[in-house]
């Protein structure tokens, strides 16, 4: 097999808790995670040196600063220590985008993830998980959910994972407004003592358990909104129209812009994309999907 293509899935999150700050600026996280139907598509192809990076968005880089190209290049550093030098090292990486960039939907990480997996399956499945997932951390902290994908709770900086039940079947609406959000901003920006109000992340777990949507909904949080909708109120203006909508419930995901809204049915739902596709260049109806699904 000379070369593979997958289908990478976004994210949404589904609650955000910022617990303290480390001694290295890094942050200690509750997160609840979950895989959506909006996929960009990775091709990988053994090549038989360098690694190249092909990709038609304006925004996304071709060299080292993708973090695509990052993942192939750990990946071969571990190989070289497992194999040796004997066999071919080079990928050739396209991917084709279809998650918005800098939207706080995990669309580089997602493709790193991609480009780890694929990897792994050209070279005869030469990495266990356990070692996947510690290149992935060497990543990014959102790396190691798209290994897994589906239903996560996270902790750590984000990459100590626990698998929750299924939960796929949601019907969401998202909207990305024609701004981006830096991620480290957000977190620089985080006053701990001014976060608003928190995730009670043990009851959205028990929610997700019990497959109440209804509870699930109306008790998401994320303490990241504290910071971005000072900066952008019409974040905040975007959840209101979900709600009048029909969403159950409706919040940003990661740091945003990215707003997604929960909704009871796909009726529901697909008339709520009709009206915000008036007023936004960007929206999205989507569903939560289980591990497994690409």
């Amino acid at each position: 097999m000379k070369e593979i293509t997958l289908f990478m899935p976004a994210k949404i999150n589904l609650s955000i808790d910022v617990l303290n700050r480390r001694a290295d600026g890094y942050h200690y996280v509750e997160m609840i995670m979950q895989a959506i139907d909006l996929y960009d598509i990775v091709r990988v192809e053994k090549q038989t040196s360098g690694i190249t990076v092909k990709c038609e968005h304006s925004d996304v880089p071709e060299d080292q600063r993708n973090i695509a190209w990052k993942a192939a290049e750990h990946f071969f550093a571990e190989l070289l220590v497992q194999e040796g030098p004997s066999i071919e090292k080079g990928a050739c990486i396209s991917i084709k985008k279809a998650i918005p960039v800098f939207a706080g939907l995990g669309g580089g990480s997602t493709d790193a993830a991609g480009v780890l997996k694929a990897l792994n399956m050209l070279y005869n499945n030469c990495l266990d998980g356990k070692k996947l997932l510690q290149i992935s951390k060497r990543l990014g902290a959102d790396v190691a959910f798209f290994l897994r994908g589906g239903t996560q709770k996270a902790e750590g900086v984000g990459e100590e994972l626990t698998e929750l039940p299924e939960f796929e079947g949601i019907n969401l609406v998202l909207v990305k407004p024609d701004f981006s959000v830096s991620t480290p901003w957000a977190y620089q920006s985080l006053d701990l003592n001014q976060m608003g109000e928190r995730p009670d992340t043990a009851y959205i777990v028990n929610a997700i358990k019990q497959k109440n949507i209804n509870n699930l909904a109306s008790s998401m949080r994320n303490v990241l909104e504290s910071v971005t909708i000072k900066e952008h109120p019409e974040i905040n203006t975007i959840m209101e129209k979900m709600i009048e909508y029909g969403a159950l419930g409706s919040r940003m995901s990661g740091s945003g812009p990215t707003v997604f809204g929960i909704f009871p049915d796909e009726q529901t739902a697909k008339l709520a994309q009709s009206k915000l596709i008036n007023e936004y260049t960007h929206v999205y109806y989507n569903k939560s999907i289980g591990r497994g699904k690409y």
